[in-house]
């Protein structure tokens, strides 16, 4: 059990070493050297648990496409609108973007042209945002005349965007800067029978929420 424990801890350790580097250099330029030296094991050691650099940077997205999986179930679990789900996925991602490399290296290796592998993480995100848009459509949740469509194109577009700007400024994945997407947003999306506030909802004591016409006369 043992060396069980200490087999998954290196485990651990070379898949986030692995991610720091991705993230700062990239899939091509990353050797395993860099990666078995920050780690803090032998080169042995990397090789027992990853065959080569592919399988660890596989090792890498599977790992974040698990933690999104998770943040997008617990924002369904939290339950209220649709919409309200999308807008609490967005904060919670966004906020593990800007604090778990993994993710952050899970979502760079989908645009890196060196890698260009399954699965991608930014093609996963738009397909649950053109999901999450069309159940929305579906249950009423959009305005008049809103294309789930072109809403999803939006959205994707600028949280894609804002992932990309927030590996170099962490300020791009602050909740101010996603609330204030939401704010411009949501007025216009959210049809007056969904109740959706632009902020992560109600887990903090935050107040109740509110329709997108009540928010616009605030």
């Amino acid at each position: 059990m043992v060396k069980q424990d200490r087999a998954a801890r290196t485990r651990q350790s070379l898949i986030r070493a692995a991610a720091e580097v991705f993230a700062q250099e990239g899939f091509a330029p990353a050797s395993l050297a860099a990666i078995s030296r920050r780690a803090g094991v032998s080169n042995g050691a990397l090789h027992f648990h990853f065959e080569n650099k592919k399988l660890l940077a596989r090792a890498v997205v599977d790992e974040a496409a698990e933690s999104v999986r998770r943040i997008i179930e617990e924002a369904v679990n939290g339950g209220g609108s649709t919409l309200q789900v999308l807008v609490d996925t967005t904060h919670e991602l966004m906020s593990r973007l800007a604090g778990d490399i993994v993710i952050q290296a899970g979502f760079e290796l989908g645009g890196d042209l060196a890698w260009r592998e399954e699965p991608r993480l930014r093609q996963r995100w738009q397909r649950w945002i053109e999901d999450m848009l069309q159940r929305a459509d579906a249950e009423g949740g959009l305005a008049e005349g809103v294309s789930p469509a072109d809403a999803s194109l939006a959205i994707v577009a600028v949280t894609v965007g804002l992932e990309v700007l927030g590996g170099e400024d962490k300020e791009w994945l602050s909740t101010e800067t996603v609330t204030g997407f939401w704010d411009l947003v949501l007025p216009r999306l959210a049809s007056s029978h969904s109740p959706c506030r632009s902020v992560p909802s109600p887990r903090h004591g935050l107040p109740p929420l509110a329709t997108p016409a009540a928010q616009a006369t605030d």
